[in-house]
Parts: C-alpha cells; structure tokens; sequence
C-alpha cells in the first residue's frame, strides 16, 4: 500500500486537525519522499513512519506540535536540518537503521533544543571512534544516546512513564483509610477500657458500701435479738456487773 492510501485509510472520518498520533509503517513511499501528509495534521504529537523507503525528509509538512518521530529503517543520510524549521519540539527522534555516516549529518541537529532522546543504532556512524562521547559533545541537549546516558544509565521505558502518569499516585488513599480505621479502632478501644475500668471502680465502690451496710445489718440483727432498739448501745446486766466487781476485787487481793 502506498504511503497516501495508508495515510487516508487511518484518518478515516476523522479531520486531520483532530489527529494526535500517526503511525504508517510499512507502507511504502512512492519516490523516497513523505506522501499524503499536510500541514493541515497541526495537531500530530506522534508520528510513526518506520520501513517505507524515504531517503529525504524534505516534503515534511510543519508540525509545531510533535515531540515523537520515528524514521528508523529507512534510507535517510542527511537533510536533519529540516527537522529544525518543522518540528521544533521534537524530544524523541529514532534514526536506527538508516544511512547516516558522520557526525557532520546530525550537526544540525544542535538546534533542535527540547530533543533529549536520540536512536542511532545500525547507522555506519555508530562504528566511529568515541562514537558516544562525540555525539553527547556535539548535542549536549541530549539526555539519552541509544537507550542511555553518558554514565550508562539506561534511559525509562516511555510506555512504563505512561502508565505510571495514568495509574497516578497507588495505595497512598488506601493507607490513609487504613489508618483512620486503625484510628477509630484505638479510639474504640480506649473507650471500651475506660469504660470497663469506670464499671469495675462503680463496682467496687458498690461493693464497698454493700460491706458496710452489711456490718451495720449485723450491728442491727444482734441488738434487735437483745431486745435493745436499733441504733442504741445494749445496757450492760446487773449480773454482768457482778462480775466485773468480782474481778476488781480478786485483782485486790
């Protein structure tokens, strides 16, 4: 399928300006130059353009709004500089696989200043001595070479960024819940304490006072059987005190 038909086929009923992401691989272009694409797709932040035989970027329409390009396995040797007239807020471009050869084809590339990310693997270019060093030293914008950093850090995968960035903050909501039970229970909890150790003080005191009146009942039962009125002391017997007397006089003795 040519690139014009492809093009069409995945616009659809669409409006070109409502088209945020293009991908028309493995297509084929008809003379090395991009086909069926207008200035009218003003919108495009990605386009997907891999195995269809351009040579030339030249025939690239302008689109102010497209952060991702990828043109890998394709003939494309030199003319970046287009790049930097119609699309200046390229971050991500994947040359991989064409036939770049020097340093002197990417030079252009330096004024592309919000590119961060650039694929060059399977470019003759790559086979250069200090490959890696020259091209961090030509761009210094550019955060990740082929997958990686100066130091070797390989470079987060974009799908995982996405997810992450969808996904959002995880189980940070849950925990506060958990917490707030976990609160609640210990307030519960406290409270049941408290209220168990009031009931057992309450209890106690109860306790203490049913002692009390117990003595006094005792108190009561045994004047009450000397037939002496409650509450007054039980006089003492004349006999009673006969015995006393008999006691003090033995002591005398």
């Amino acid at each position: 399928m040519d690139m014009k038909k492809r093009i069409s086929m995945e616009l659809g009923d669409r409006d070109p300006s409502e088209v945020l992401e293009l991908d028309v691989h493995s297509c084929r272009s008809a003379d090395g130059e991009v086909e069926g694409l207008t200035d009218e797709y003003k919108e495009l932040e990605f386009l997907s353009m891999v195995s269809v035989g351009l040579s030339s970027l030249a025939k690239l329409p302008p689109l102010p709004k497209l952060h991702k390009l990828e043109v890998n396995n394709n003939a494309i040797s030199g003319g970046l500089d287009v790049l930097v007239a119609k699309c200046p807020s390229l971050s991500y471009l994947n040359l991989c696989g064409n036939k770049i050869k020097d340093f002197a084809a990417l030079e252009a590339l330096r004024n592309l200043k919000s590119l961060q990310r650039l694929e060059l693997i399977g470019c003759e270019v790559t086979t250069l001595d200090d490959y890696r060093a020259s091209v961090f030293d030509l761009l210094p914008q550019i955060v990740y070479l082929d997958g990686y950093d100066p130091e070797d850090n390989e470079a987060p995968d974009s799908e995982e960024e996405d997810d992450d960035d969808e996904a959002g903050p995880t189980g940070d909501g849950d925990d506060d819940d958990d917490d707030d039970d976990e609160d609640d229970e210990g307030s519960d909890g406290d409270d049941v304490g408290l209220s168990y150790l009031m009931k057992d003080g309450i209890q106690d005191e109860e306790d203490d006072d049913d002692y009390v009146e117990e003595d006094d009942d005792d108190e009561d039962g045994a004047a009450a059987a000397a037939g002496v009125p409650a509450g007054e002391k039980r006089k003492r017997a004349p006999e009673d005190e006969g015995e006393d007397d008999d006691d003090d006089d033995d002591d005398d003795e």
